[in-house]
C-alpha cells in the first residue's frame, strides 16, 4: 500500500542542540493537535468513509501526516543528541530523560503523554472531515505558536513547511466537505 523513501519530505539539519525547544516541539509528535494523532485519524477514518474518493483523501493525507511525524521526531531528535547532563538539567528537560532518556516519545508540551482521546472518529462523513476541518486548524495554530517561540532558521523552516502543509490539507477537507454536501462526487467538484 505504501511506498516507503528514505528520506524526510522536507529536509532537517539542525547544527545545534537546544532541549528547551525540543521541549516546545515535540507536542507537534504527541500532543493534542500533533501529527501522530493526525495519521490515526485519518488512517481510521477513511474505513467508515462511504465515498471512495474522500476514503483515497484520508487515506493520502493519513500517511503525509506519518511523514510529518518523521519529520517531528527529526527535529526534536537533532536537538536533543549529544546533550550533556549539565544541559540537560538546565533546560528543564530532566524529567523527561528520567523516563526516556534522549529517545523520541510521543507527548505534549506540558509532559501528557499520547493516547487515543487525542483524536475522533464518528463514522459520519460530515461529522469526521468537520473534525478534520478542526484538527488541520488546530495544528496550524500549534505551528504559529512554536514558531513565535523559535527564531533558529534550521528549526524554523521545517516548521514553516510543515505549517504550509496544515493548510494545504484544510483546503482539500473543505474541498470534499463542500462536494459531499452539495451531493456531488469530488471528481465533478474538480478536486482529483
Amino acid at each position: 500500500m505504501w511506498s516507503y523513501e528514505k528520506r524526510l519530505q522536507f529536509p532537517v539539519n539542525i547544527k545545534e542542540p537546544n532541549a528547551k525547544l525540543a521541549q516546545v516541539i515535540i507536542s507537534q509528535f504527541g500532543g493534542p493537535d500533533g501529527e501522530l494523532a493526525a495519521s490515526m485519524r485519518y488512517l481510521s477514518q477513511r474505513y467508515s468513509m462511504p465515498y471512495r474518493e474522500v476514503a483515497g483523501l484520508l487515506t493520502d493525507i493519513g500517511t503525509e501526516e506519518l511523514a510529518h511525524m518523521e519529520m517531528v521526531s527529526a527535529i526534536v531528535h537533532q536537538l536533543t543528541r549529544n546533550l550533556s547532563m549539565e544541559e540537560i538539567e538546565k533546560s528543564g528537560f530532566a524529567t523527561y530523560y528520567v523516563d526516556h532518556t534522549l529517545g523520541v516519545w510521543p507527548t505534549a508540551a506540558a509532559g501528557i503523554p499520547f493516547n487515543a482521546c487525542e483524536f475522533q472518529v464518528k463514522g459520519d462523513p460530515v461529522t469526521d472531515l468537520t473534525e478534520d476541518l478542526a484538527a488541520e486548524q488546530k495544528a496550524r495554530s500549534t505551528y504559529e505558536n512554536i514558531l513565535r517561540l523559535i527564531t533558529e532558521p534550521d528549526v524554523c523552516e521545517p516548521i514553516k513547511f510543515l505549517r504550509a502543509r496544515e493548510i494545504v490539507h484544510f483546503q482539500r477537507f473543505g474541498e470534499a466537505n463542500r462536494a459531499k454536501l452539495s451531493g456531488i462526487s469530488v471528481k465533478e467538484a474538480g478536486i482529483f
